[in-house]
């Protein structure tokens, strides 16, 4: 049987743990979705903080008074919400490399509002978006994200937090270095093919320049476009790792960068 008892004190601290979870939730993959019910974003943060709040360290949680006590409840909303933002952000790559293929084989301004991310999104993106968030489950790289969550809690106990603004300045620009290079290694096979029509076409408005290959090349563009798509479809659960790393990475470096 379990036994739980509250007092004065214990709610107090409840409350800041609960408050690093919910902020955490509340912006996670897959979790933090807008189409995720907010009754539920705050049943799991209750029953997640239910289940570790005994085993916090609290040792670091001390003060004298509301104003001591709001500074803390800040400094545990930040935490979460930059652990959070680190897991979230990784979910960009793939909409970049998204709005990169529907450029190149001119589907660019056939976007659409993507209410999940509250952004115009295109299709490419938005599809390999919903495709990597189904690999998130069906890997239980959720599983992980949870994990990492009440993992800090042993590396950045509760008011432990020492922010380092350099180190975490320095994440930002090590994630916008590889999104751009996870990014291009996605859209690459696009890349490629439509490099060679154009080529082609370049070569064919030479030889033949009565034929309007400005018309033409629009339809063969977006027949090889979801020609190569179709082709790579297999790919996914290779480009699912490679952001599932970069989740991972981010995650520690924005932990290393609090503690």
């Amino acid at each position: 049987m379990v036994e739980y008892t509250f007092s004065l004190d214990n709610f107090e601290i409840f409350l800041l743990v609960l408050i690093r979870i919910s902020c955490f939730i509340f912006i996670a993959p897959f979790f933090g979705m807008t189409n995720v019910p907010r009754r539920v974003k705050i049943g799991l943060a209750v029953c997640i903080t239910a289940l570790v709040y005994r085993f916090v360290d609290t040792s670091h949680i001390v003060y004298t008074g509301m104003l001591s006590y709001t500074v803390i409840v800040l400094k545990e909303g930040i935490t979460g919400l930059l652990m959070g933002l680190a897991a979230n952000i990784c979910n960009s790559i793939i909409l970049f490399a998204g709005n990169i293929i529907d450029m190149d084989i001119g589907l660019s301004m056939a976007t659409e509002f993507d209410p999940v991310n509250n952004t115009q999104v295109t299709v490419t993106g938005n599809l390999y978006f919903y495709f990597i968030m189904m690999l998130l489950v069906v890997t239980n790289m959720h599983h992980v994200i949870l994990k990492a969550l009440v993992d800090a809690f042993s590396l950045i106990p509760v008011n432990g937090q020492v922010f380092d603004w350099e180190h975490l300045a320095g994440a930002f620009t090590t994630y916008m270095g590889d999104m751009f290079v996870i990014s291009f290694r996605i859209m690459l096979p696009v890349f490629a093919c439509i490099m060679i029509l154009n080529s082609i076409l370049g070569i064919m408005a030479k030889v033949a320049p009565q034929m309007n290959m400005f018309a033409v090349g629009i339809q063969l563009k977006i027949i090889v476009g979801f020609l190569v798509l179709f082709i790579t479809i297999s790919l996914l659960p290779s480009i699912a790792d490679m952001i599932f790393t970069q989740m991972r990475k981010m995650m520690v470096l924005f932990i290393e960068g609090m503690y």
